[in-house]
C-alpha cells in the first residue's frame, strides 16, 4: 500500500530498503525508485543491443535478427507516416517506443515497477519530444518562418491586422504547451491504472487469480498500445512540421530535399 492509500505491489527496491534499514544507498535508490527502474531498463536494453550488434554478419544470429526486425519495423512505421524524409527521426522515435514499451512491460514482472506509472517519467519523455519538435520546426522553417507558422501564416489584409495574428499566436503557443501535458498524462494514467488494478486483484489471493491473470494479459496489450500511441502522436507532430516546410518550399518554388 502506498502512502496515498492506493494499492501498490511491493518491488525489489522497497523490499531491500526494508530488509536493510540502515543502508543509506538503498534508501536513496528506493526514494528515487522511478529513476532507478528507468535506469535498470536502460542497462538491460543497452546490454541486449550491444550483444546483438557485437558480431554482426550477413546471415544474422537470433539476437541480431530480432534487433534488425525491431529497427526495420520502426523505420517502416515512421516512414509510412512521414515519407522518406522521416528516416532521420527513426532513431529517436524508435528509441522512444522500445524504451517506453520495456518500462510498461516491466510493471508486469514480479518485484519490478513500471516507471511510466509516474508522471515525472512520462512528463520527462514528453518534454524531450516537445523540445525536439520545436527545434526541428525552427531548423526547417527558420525562426521568422516559425513565428509566421505560430501566427497562422496570415496573408493579405489579415496580415496587417494585430488581433488575428496575435490571437492565432497565443492559440498555437497554448496548443504546443498542452501537447506534452496530454501526451504524458495519457501514458501515465493508463499505466498507473493498470498497476493499481493488478495490485488490487493480487490482494484477493487465490480467489482473484483468474482475474489477475486476465488483467496481466490485458496489461501486455495496454503496454503495446500505449507505447504505440505515444510514438504515433510524436511522429504526427514531426510530420506536421515537415508538411509545413514542404508547403513553404513549394510556394517559393524550391523542392524539398
Amino acid at each position: 500500500m502506498s502512502e496515498a492509500g492506493v494499492p501498490e505491489l511491493p518491488n525489489i527496491l522497497g523490499l531491500l530498503s526494508a530488509r536493510f534499514p540502515g543502508n543509506s544507498f538503498l534508501k536513496f535508490i528506493y526514494h528515487w525508485e522511478n529513476v532507478s527502474f528507468s535506469l535498470i531498463i536502460v542497462l538491460v536494453l543497452s546490454g541486449f543491443f550491444f550483444l546483438a550488434c557485437r558480431k554482426r554478419s550477413i546471415v544474422p544470429a537470433r539476437m541480431q535478427a530480432l534487433a534488425e526486425l525491431i529497427v526495420g519495423g520502426m523505420d517502416s512505421f515512421v516512414c509510412g507516416i512521414m515519407g522518406p524524409r522521416g528516416r532521420k527521426f527513426t532513431p529517436f522515435i524508435g528509441t522512444l517506443f522500445i524504451y517506453i514499451l520495456a518500462m510498461n512491460l516491466s510493471g508486469l514482472i514480479p518485484f519490478m515497477k513500471a516507471s511510466t506509472s509516474s508522471w515525472s517519467t512520462t512528463l520527462a519523455l514528453a518534454l524531450c519530444v516537445f523540445c525536439y519538435v520545436q527545434y526541428t520546426a525552427i531548423k526547417e522553417l527558420g525562426f521568422l518562418g516559425y513565428l509566421d507558422h505560430l501566427a497562422g501564416k496570415q496573408r493579405g489584409a489579415l496580415a496587417f491586422t494585430i488581433i488575428m495574428p496575435l490571437f492565432m499566436l497565443v492559440l498555437h503557443i497554448l496548443t504546443e504547451l498542452i501537447r506534452p501535458i496530454s501526451l504524458s498524462l495519457r501514458l501515465r494514467g493508463n499505466m498507473w491504472g493498470d498497476e493499481t488494478l493488478i495490485a488490487l486483484l493480487a490482494g484477493f489471493g487465490i480467489k482473484g487469480l483468474p482475474l489477475l491473470l486476465f488483467n496481466m494479459l490485458m496489461g501486455v496489450l495496454t503496454s503495446i498500445v500505449q507505447a504505440s500511441v505515444f510514438c504515433l502522436l510524436t511522429t504526427i507532430y514531426f510530420a506536421l512540421v515537415l508538411e509545413e516546410h514542404e508547403e513553404e518550399s513549394a510556394e517559393q518554388g524550391v523542392l524539398p530535399k
